[in-house]
């Protein structure tokens, strides 16, 4: 396969861990952006992004790691949402939520962690289990699961409970989804895209986001439909068939952010 094919290939799952790393789509493609061009700009770099997702991954690293202090100031002159983004960035250590998202929302090893992150596997290890520490400090929410596949919304159920979270509602269609909300609007939406009766998942979202701003986590089969920088892209998202620490991630990473809405 051409590398500037497999680059492609790539890109849309970079661009996911880059929004999730930065809480912004304008930030995180910034940076992947800036790795492509130190690529071009370094024959050899360019040459080893052919040995695949991590070396990829690797370089962007090295990007984001010069340069996170930047980002955890750039509020100035932003909107008051970017803004808080860039405040709560600043209050974690961004080591612990890189490993955190590489060995869940990115599905990477522990041992291809640390090849990307420059650092051992037991150095890695420590900073998941501390990662993970940290969102059990999380506070807890309601939560309403927009789910039209029984045997998955009673895992998602499971799960959010496990996490010291409580569900107000479960909906399987847009109109049962409203009939939740008219009752009581949740802290936390995890949402299919697809729903039981042809209508959108992301019209439900839409709906909710009408009434208040509210976390939302996306669990689709298909992200790559949703990542393709054509429009503002959901900024937590979850592939199907999922691992339930890559949503216990996203939840941490959405209840972190306090926000659904991506940040432009």
């Amino acid at each position: 396969m051409p590398l500037g094919e497999q680059v492609a290939n790539n890109l849309p799952y970079l661009r996911r861990y880059a929004r999730a790393l930065t809480g912004s789509q304008s930030t995180g493609d910034a940076f992947v952006r800036q790795t492509l061009e130190a690529a071009l700009a370094d024959d050899d770099l360019k040459a080893s992004l052919a040995d695949g997702r991590v070396p990829l991954y690797r370089a962007f690293n090295k990007i984001w790691a010069s340069a996170h202090m930047e980002v955890a100031g750039a509020g100035m002159g932003a909107s008051d949402h970017e803004a808080a983004a860039h405040d709560r960035l600043s209050t974690i250590t961004p080591l612990n939520r890189q490993a955190l998202l590489l060995t869940t929302l990115e599905d990477f090893s522990i041992d291809q962690a640390a090849e990307i992150m420059n650092l051992d596997s037991d150095s890695v290890q420590k900073l998941v289990q501390e990662a993970v520490e940290e969102i059990d400090r999380e506070s807890a929410t309601s939560v309403l699961i927009i789910e039209d596949e029984p045997l998955i919304s009673m895992q998602l159920e499971d799960l959010v409970t496990s996490l010291g979270h409580e569900i107000c509602g479960t909906a399987a269609t847009r109109t049962q989804a409203q009939e939740v909300v008219a009752q009581r609007t949740p802290g936390l939406v995890l949402a299919d895209i697809q729903l039981a009766d042809g209508s959108s998942g992301l019209d439900a979202v839409d709906d909710i986001l009408a009434i208040d701003s509210v976390p939302v986590i996306f669990i689709t089969a298909y992200p790559e439909r949703l990542l393709t920088g054509d429009r503002p892209e959901p900024t937590y998202l979850v592939t199907k068939p999922f691992k339930e620490a890559t949503v216990r991630t996203a939840i941490s990473q959405a209840l972190f952010f306090n926000s659904s809405r991506p940040i432009a």
